[in-house]
């Protein structure tokens, strides 16, 4: 059996996750990271980005709307913003959301924040990806 590690993800909301895992990959801002169990001592913001988790040989995906990652030699901790699994994703409602940023983003009004809606549409995009599976 491999090594596990404890992982806790939180939300404002909610403790998004909590439990045993092998791995984890999550997107920094300075690119993809793997976590093994005895990693050393890390702080670092996270990206807008699939977390992707390994829990008893099987990978699951969930969208992450950035955040900070702490992790120890036996313990990582996300705080995040907003985390969703492919099945709590209304995929409608980020296709709309995509829909406006790239609309914003085209069309640019003066009171239009070019970094909120690029944000947006990394937020939509990231959802829509974990909710098809791709």
């Amino acid at each position: 059996m491999a090594s596990t590690f404890q992982l806790e993800i939180v939300t404002p909301d909610r403790r998004f996750f909590e439990g045993q895992v092998e791995r984890i990959v999550v997107r920094t801002i300075q690119g993809d990271m793997g976590i093994l169990k005895d990693h050393m001592f890390t702080v670092s913001p996270l990206e807008i980005g699939v977390l992707k988790i390994k829990q008893n040989g099987k990978y699951k995906e969930a969208a992450c709307a950035g955040g900070f990652i702490q992790i120890k030699e036996d313990k990582t901790t996300i705080i995040t913003d907003s985390a969703e699994w492919p099945e709590e994703i209304d995929i409608e409602r980020a296709k709309a959301a995509k829909k406006r940023a790239e609309e914003h983003l085209k069309n640019p009004q003066e009171n239009t924040d070019a970094l909120r809606a690029k944000a947006a549409l990394k937020r939509a995009l990231t959802r829509i990806r974990v909710a098809k599976g791709e």
